[in-house]
């Protein structure tokens, strides 16, 4: 990621003013920059995949957050009272407030999953009860059946490409899944932080939750998809764009039972978990076979592939053997959910 020469004058963030500017390295979307050492806040100019008026949903459920006793982190506002400033190139810059806390990029114990389903089921229960409605959306961003289609309209599109045979091979299996999966599409949504990954929770040292991070992917979604997603992403041992993916049983168990022992969902919602995680590893399978033809992903790494195309065969190769782990497993899932 290409940082900027020069940020925006600090004299824009009264709260910001004085302090030191550090780039921090990490996030595959926003630049961000720490301010302050000790830090004092977060300064970061916005992809423009996320428009200005996220800054006003994150800030209308940060402040309902903080109002239930969730440690958030908040927006800080300008100095003429905005949310965002807008620079002399159109980028789109935010101050948010500095939580401290130990990332992880890898569930590695039961003890930190626990915690982790802990933390995400109190930020769960503390937006039950709020109804928003979001200045900013990512229409689409779950319509399962719509990336089934983007994944056939792709294999049509490229006769030619380079990896066509393989990905028709692959392609082949994910919509053969897809066909058979028994899952719902029409759970109830609520306000939801919509990219659980590990790295977006805060732990303190000792391996307890502290807070969400990450904010800008808040919306509307059904809890199957948002702990679909995190689940897929917890309890999977090896990298995303491993050879070899698997969903870890034990991990699933300890992040899941003190997850419903503390959101306390319904009997509804907890029959649709088990088959929401694998429809996640599906769609993302999906998504990523098609992005190999396409050539459209906008993150890769040239020490894992040779090219954007072959690291998304990779990504969808991962993500579609733990949607078959989690199919093998589907019993023992259900058990935990409904047990």
């Amino acid at each position: 990621m290409e940082i900027p020469l020069e940020t925006p004058s600090l004299a824009i963030w009264p709260a910001l003013m004085g302090g030191t500017v550090t780039p921090l390295t990490g996030g595959l979307i926003n630049q961000t920059f720490r301010v302050g050492d000790p830090p004092r806040g977060v300064l970061q100019r916005l992809h423009p995949i996320f428009r200005p008026p996220v800054n006003a949903d994150i800030d209308a459920i940060t402040r309902h957050l903080a109002a239930k006793g969730m440690t958030t982190p908040s927006v800080l506002p300008t100095a003429d009272g905005g949310l965002w400033h807008v620079d002399s190139e159109g980028g789109c810059w935010r101050a948010l407030s500095w939580v401290d806390g130990v990332t992880h990029h890898k569930l590695k114990s039961p003890a930190l999953a626990a915690a982790a389903g802990r933390l995400v089921g109190r930020w769960h229960l503390a937006t039950a009860d709020l109804t928003h409605d979001f200045a900013f959306s990512r229409p689409g961003a779950h319509d399962t059946p719509a990336h089934m289609q983007t994944l056939r309209d792709a294999l049509d599109a490229h006769p030619g490409h380079r990896l066509r045979d393989d990905v028709a091979t692959l392609a082949e299996g994910i919509l053969g899944a897809w066909d058979r999966w028994d899952g719902r599409l029409d759970l109830p949504q609520r306000v939801c932080h919509g990219d659980l990954k590990i790295s977006n929770l805060l732990f303190t040292p000792a391996g307890e939750g502290i807070c969400l991070v990450d904010l800008d992917t808040m919306g509307l979604l059904s809890l199957d998809v948002e702990l679909g997603d995190a689940w897929r992403s917890w309890c999977n041992p090896a990298a995303e764009d491993a050879d070899e993916t698997r969903f870890d049983l034990t991990l699933f168990e300890a992040s899941a039972r003190a997850y419903l022992e503390t959101a306390s969902p319904d009997l509804e919602v907890r029959e649709g978990l088990g088959a929401g995680t694998e429809r996640i590893c599906l769609e993302l399978a999906a998504r990523f076979a098609a992005d190999a033809l396409n050539e459209s992903y906008f993150g890769w790494s040239s020490a894992v592939a040779p090219g954007r195309g072959e690291h998304n065969l990779l990504r969808a190769r991962g993500q579609f053997a733990l949607g078959r782990s989690v199919f093998g497993q589907r019993g023992a899932v259900e058990a935990v959910l409904l047990g």
